[in-house]
């Protein structure tokens, strides 16, 4: 049911951008390790994890990437597809799924504010912040989420 909200990409890209904008007044409360983050950690894993079936990685780049988790791939591909998109869009592994990253495309077409963004190489993950606020980590631990040599 709350799966199909990803089919509107344009809306979730407005409430991620108002949410974001209310969160930065309070961002010197919004500390890593406190006791808003572990709030913060479960109300996203109830609400991403209905939407988006979020798996918790801690740096969240739906907006990038079509309001598409690019984590539930099978292969966990944080960068496009892997060169096993079957003809009818769907994946090798799973060929009864869509692809993930076939989804994320089309998308992202329907995104005026952050649609191209997907065309952004996104650097891997920082695995030690798995089971963090992807909110809070957007908001304090960028270092942490780009690698060394990753940087603009």
């Amino acid at each position: 049911m709350f799966r199909s909200l990803q089919d509107s990409p344009h809306l979730l890209e407005v409430v991620y951008r108002t949410v974001y904008r209310m969160l930065l007044p309070f961002r010197r409360w919004l500390i890593p390790g406190s006791w808003i983050e572990r709030a913060f950690v479960e109300l996203e894993h109830i609400s991403k994890g209905a939407i988006f079936d979020c798996r918790m990685c801690g740096q969240c780049i739906l907006h990038d990437t079509g309001m598409t988790c690019p984590m539930t791939c099978p292969k966990n591909l944080r960068n496009g597809p892997c060169g096993g998109v079957l003809p009818n869009g769907h994946c090798e592994i799973y060929p009864e799924r869509h692809c993930v990253w076939v989804q994320a495309w089309e998308r992202s077409k329907r995104m005026p504010v952050y649609g191209q963004d997907f065309l952004q190489i996104q650097p891997p993950l920082n695995h030690q912040l798995h089971g963090t606020s992807a909110w809070i980590n957007d908001l304090h631990r960028q270092p942490q989420m780009v690698p060394p040599g990753w940087e603009e």
